[in-house]
């Protein structure tokens, strides 16, 4: 500890730790760095408050919180001795405690203490242990909070507030002497359940329903109800003191007698070694690789595909944020997937910061123009943008579907599908598929085990009976085969690279197992094209322009149809355009039915004409206005002739185009001047948008420069607060909180000479508000009526008015 005086608080134990140690623990609990305390003692004070010990127990492992519930149940101070027993037993269970469990508590227990007392939740010597106050608080058992061990009260406790006669029938019924002292009896009765031999001629006489009562309750909770005339077996343990009464009702198993019962140990399974990750399967890593750098391409392709189906402007925004279930299940029926891998998709683009709303009145959802930015990036880059969102990301996409605490869904993109637990998660389940071999795909139970071990007392527990980290660490295992993070349930090189190495050397090991670009289709006499490969991306456009995509997988089917020709026309290209795309990029001849759609769909595009009365229909050949007046499906369209050519509507131009399409007509839109108005897909973005920042789980690990200056100022406010201060021309010390009181000019000739010896005052001063406080300084330089001094208190150079300083004393020896 640094010191030969044994610690009287928390506060002398932090104070005898060195720099590092301290920065240790504000490392462990950065919470307890906002604000920055003023000295040790405010430290401890902090570290002593409830919410930063709840959060301090939430990170503890498994083996370090059951040592500390250990602790908890223990006397205070606990030696070293006991604690090792109440862990390991007393080695007398029928051979339940191994020798080699126990030999391993006694391997860990060290480090477990060590992690306790780096983080302030334990402090003293071995020989006297103590947990500090708020944990054992928290971990003891009471009625409202039976304790994690399963124990009860002490006989002390239990039987504070007995009467001295029913003290007397529970010492003369156990065959202890009377004594009319109660605190000579419950010590008396307590020195019976804790020695093992006669605690054992006490049970040998107990009915064999009894003893089955003590085995429910030894184990927890230590609780149970009672009748107002109960039955012989527990007339009998509540005569002996081995039931004491909590109320009229309730009985409780003192922690003594159960401790005898349990063989002295205070969990029924210590855990001090982490559970395994076993594999179930061996895989080539070659393979591995290969598989998920497929699906890496596959998940690029899709969110590619994804952003092109809302590039016109996607759908609406609900009222309350977020997408409706319909457009979701649209949106999975387009990309051929279920609906939660949808939202998944969904959700990573949005993290990605490739899509947002777009803010209008009408708002909708639509990508941003770093999608565009995106798109001129090689594949493997734009994989690892897309990994590196969603490491990072607290968006829960697992969440769709679900409910929230009001009993409201949750929808893709809503407000309500952050978790500030996720991105620690992921990358935990990612660490320990990374400490596997290369290739080993890991057993999902053991993942989950792994996990609860190392936190659990994190995640509330859901509807489904599992806590939220195991949710999202099964989220996390299907999530990354989806991403290409693994292949075949094992962790790719190229993951392993971007967790270690690094984005560009994760991408330089994608790039060679990537498909190459093809700039090549294979055109079918069915009206159709194979791409048997990816495509370039010029290619891929025009062509998604030209044709529908049929069938995706390793190779792409896309189908001409007029609406699709149509659809390139209006994009402003014309027949020899798409004959010669055709013709220049098939490794087949054209065939000659694809040539004829073309020629068919171009000979009648833009023979209407529609523009804006509300809107018309402008066409040289007066017959085909007069089909279209005759055709009953033109009735709500609401057309009237009002010259030869040309008809006039009430419906607006966008509607009309639509209805003179569902016809079986190609009309073409035409600006005010006549000319005919190209329509380009991708125009709509939103403004410019940043991707979403993740949501903190709590303050951040402060770094290393931050660290450092937080030690230095707190040791510099607990010299000021601690130093033994001297008042000139008195010789015992001030007491605390008192300022120094000295004349004006003794105040300039103390300061004066302090500058020149270099030496340390003691001041009091008053600030402009009128705030008294003391502070160690060591003057620099006086000079116009100023001192500028080394602040120790603050731990910077600052300058004071001689004129508010109250006084000045030498600090003493």
């Amino acid at each position: 500890m640094g010191t030969t005086t044994p610690p009287r608080t928390l506060a002398e134990a932090l104070r005898a730790r060195d720099d590092e140690s301290l920065a240790g623990l504000l490392r462990a609990r950065p919470d307890l760095l906002s604000p920055v305390p003023g000295d040790i003692t405010q430290l401890a004070t902090r570290a002593g408050t409830r919410a930063s010990v709840v959060r301090a127990l939430e990170h503890l492992d498994r083996f370090a919180l059951q040592t500390a519930e250990a602790l908890a149940v223990a006397p205070d101070p606990a030696p070293y001795g006991t604690l090792l027993g109440l862990l390991t037993g007393d080695g007398q269970d029928d051979g339940e405690q191994r020798d080699d469990a126990g030999a391993a508590i006694t391997e860990a227990l060290p480090g477990a203490l060590g992690t306790l007392r780096e983080q302030a939740l334990v402090w003293g010597d071995d020989d006297r242990l103590r947990l500090v106050r708020t944990a054992r608080e928290l971990l003891s058992p009471s009625p409202q909070h039976p304790s994690p061990t399963g124990l009860g009260p002490t006989v002390a406790e239990a039987t504070a507030g007995m009467s001295p006669g029913r003290l007397q029938e529970i010492l003369a019924a156990a065959g202890l002497p009377a004594t009319h002292d109660p605190v000579s009896a419950v010590t008396a009765l307590t020195a019976l359940f804790t020695d093992r031999a006669r605690m054992g001629e006490l049970l040998d006489t107990a009915p064999m329903e009894a003893l089955a009562v003590l085995d429910r309750l030894v184990w927890g909770p230590p609780y149970g109800e009672v009748t107002p005339n109960p039955a012989p077996p527990v007339k009998w343990l509540r005569d002996r003191g081995l039931l004491l009464p909590v109320s009229t009702r309730t009985v409780v198993l003192p922690r003594e007698a159960a401790l005898h019962l349990r063989a002295g140990r205070a969990h029924r399974v210590p855990e001090p070694r982490p559970p395994v990750v076993a594999a179930v399967a061996e895989r080539d890593p070659q393979a591995v690789d290969s598989a998920a750098a497929g699906q890496a391409f596959l998940a690029v392709s899709t969110v590619e595909e994804l952003l092109k189906l809302w590039n016109g402007g996607g759908p609406v925004v609900l009222r309350a944020g977020g997408l409706s279930v319909r457009e979701l299940r649209k949106t999975a029926t387009a990309l051929d997937v279920q609906e939660p891998v949808a939202a998944f998709w969904v959700e990573l683009a949005y993290a990605a910061g490739l899509l947002a709303s777009d803010g209008e009145a009408d708002e909708r959802y639509a990508p941003t123009p770093a999608y565009d930015e995106w798109l001129e990036r090689s594949a493997q880059e734009r994989w690892v943008a897309l990994a590196t969102a969603w490491l990072t990301a607290t968006r829960t996409s697992g969440l769709v579907g679900g409910q929230d605490a009001k009993g409201r869904a949750l929808s893709a993109l809503g407000p309500d599908l952050d978790r500030s637990t996720a991105p620690e998660v992921r990358h935990r389940v990612l660490a320990l598929l990374d400490s596997l071999p290369a290739g080993t795909a890991p057993d999902p139970e053991t993942v989950l085990a792994r996990l609860r071990w190392e936190r659990p007392l994190r995640g509330a527990a859901a509807g489904d009976g599992m806590d939220l980290r195991s949710r999202i660490a099964l989220w996390t295992l299907n999530e990354s085969e989806l991403l290409g993070i693994t292949g075949r349930g094992a962790l790719a090189s190229q993951t392993r690279a971007l967790l270690t190495g690094g984005p560009a050397e994760a991408a330089g090991l994608l790039a060679p197992l990537l498909p190459e670009p093809l700039d090549h289709v294979l055109l079918q006499a069915d009206l159709t094209a194979v791409a048997p490969g990816p495509l370039e991306r010029p290619l891929a456009e025009m062509l998604g322009a030209l044709a529908d995509i049929e069938s995706k997988g390793g190779a792409t089917v896309y189908r001409f149809t007029p609406g699709s020709v149509r659809r390139a026309l209006d994009a402003g290209q014309t027949a020899a355009d798409l004959h010669a795309f055709l013709a220049t990029h098939s490794r087949t001849p054209v065939p000659q039915p694809l040539s004829y759609l073309i020629d068919d769909v171009a000979r009648r595009h833009g023979h209407l004409r529609i523009g804006a009365a509300s809107s018309y229909v402008r066409c040289d050949d007066e017959a085909v206005l007069g089909e279209i007046l005759a055709d009953k499906r033109s009735a709500a369209l609401r057309l009237r002739r009002i010259a030869p050519t040309v008809l006039a509507a009430l419906a607006d131009p966008a509607s009309l185009l639509d209805g003179l399409r569902e016809m079986g007509y190609a009309p073409a839109a035409e600006s005010a001047d006549g000319d005919v108005l190209i329509t380009r897909a991708g125009a709509h973005r939103t403004p410019p948008r940043s991707a979403p920042a993740p949501i903190p789980e709590g303050p951040p690990v402060p770094d290393t420069t931050l660290l450092g200056a937080a030690v230095r100022a707190i040791r510099a406010g607990d010299n000021a607060a601690t130093v033994v201060k001297a008042q000139p021309d008195a010789g015992p010390a001030a007491p605390p909180g008192t300022l120094p009181r000295t004349t004006p000019a003794e105040t300039l000739v103390t300061v004066q000479a302090a500058a020149m010896t270099g030496s340390t005052v003691w001041i009091g001063y008053v600030n402009a508000e009128g705030a008294a406080s003391q502070r160690v300084i060591a003057p620099v330089r006086v000079e116009g009526g100023f001192v500028t001094a080394y602040d120790h208190t603050a731990d910077e150079v600052r300058t004071y008015p001689l004129h508010r300083i109250t006084g000045v004393a030498e600090l003493a020896e």
